[in-house]
């Protein structure tokens, strides 16, 4: 094997805390019927890189072991039946794993043109919070301008880009964060309020906030505990709309308010889906949000930069959760 046909990247050698991600070489992947390969520039760091990493999110069947579900980088080659892409064309790209190198591959449909604002560092924090806003927040929860969203972890990635993306689309935002500061950047984001829930209750704050109304969708990546009380804090016709559950994915509740208030319960996970359905996201981003990007009014937060090779120090990073938005890896 040439050198031509080897790529640096990061992998698992076991399962387990961010000593198991060790830089490493890999024959350079080739694009399939369909794909692009891209030469990655940047690489999003992302919750379920760490759950990979501990062994509790295996990738889908097919998939490469190497972590990373976002990328910004330019076209290396075209698979056979690609159109509306040539190579040398700057992406940012929602990849099914293997973000962590030099090269990856993935359909063509789920890759968007670089917005010409953004630099490489920032488009790859685009995609998989992006994508998975839009399909939960707006699709899946249908939020509409008047009505009033609270996401929980108004900091994280999904966090910072749902607050950006719900209030320039006329909603009304709240938040929860972990700390004064995080809400101070919730707020400066576009939050109408955010409520550090480590010195309040949220439950009280929303009612408050609300006139006792409640809220019209919650976006929520907790779990546990928070899925009883999200629903009573929910209006009449309100949306759940459940993307994770760092506190744990049981909860027991009264289904008689989801009666009474006419509620819906939903959730996706976005790495499972088809490539046609991840393209549809795709176009749909590309025509309601990137001129959002474009004009400057909706940015990517990013928090940290590493080189590819401290991956581990990334994932420190992110377990900390002292982070806000997002953390990305650059790879010479």
């Amino acid at each position: 094997m040439t050198a031509r046909e080897i790529m640096r990247c990061v992998e698992i050698t076991a399962p387990g805390g961010p000593d198991v991600l060790k830089p490493a070489e890999r024959p350079r992947p080739r694009a399939a019927v369909g794909e692009v390969l891209i030469r990655v520039v940047a690489a999003g760091v992302n919750r379920p890189d760490i759950l990979q990493r501990l062994g509790s999110y295996p990738p889908p069947a097919g998939a490469t072991d190497i972590l990373g579900l976002e990328v910004a980088g330019e076209i290396a080659a075209l698979g056979s039946g690609v159109t509306g892409w040539k190579i040398g064309d700057k992406v940012c790209a929602l990849v099914g794993g293997g973000g962590y190198a030099q090269y990856v591959t993935t359909p063509a449909p789920q890759c968007l043109p670089v917005p010409k604002n953004l630099t490489m560092v920032e488009a790859a924090g685009v995609p998989e919070t992006f994508f998975t806003v839009w399909t939960n927040v707006f699709e899946r929860g249908g939020l509409k301008a008047g009505e009033t969203l609270m996401v929980h972890g108004g900091s994280s990635g999904i966090g910072t880009t749902t607050i950006q993306l719900a209030s320039r689309l006329g909603a009304r935002v709240l938040a929860t964060a972990g700390s004064a500061d995080k809400c101070r950047a919730c707020e400066r984001l576009g939050a109408a309020k955010a409520i550090n829930y480590r010195d309040a209750d949220f439950f009280p704050a929303i009612k408050e906030l609300t006139g006792g109304k409640g809220v019209d969708v919650i976006l929520d990546m907790v779990g546990g505990d928070y899925i009883e009380r999200n629903v009573r804090l929910l209006a009449t016709e309100g949306r759940l709309v459940q993307i994770g559950f760092l506190n744990g994915s049981k909860a027991e509740m009264d289904f008689m308010r989801i009666m009474l208030k006419r509620l819906t319960l939903t959730g996706s996970t976005l790495r499972i889906q088809s490539t046609e359905r991840k393209g549809a996201i795709a176009k749909a981003l590309r025509e309601k949000v990137w001129p959002l990007i474009e004009r400057g009014e909706v940015k990517p937060v990013v928090h940290a930069v590493f080189p590819l090779e401290q991956a581990a120090d990334a994932h420190r990073l992110m377990e900390t959760s002292t982070h806000i938005g997002k953390i990305v890896l650059t790879v010479s």
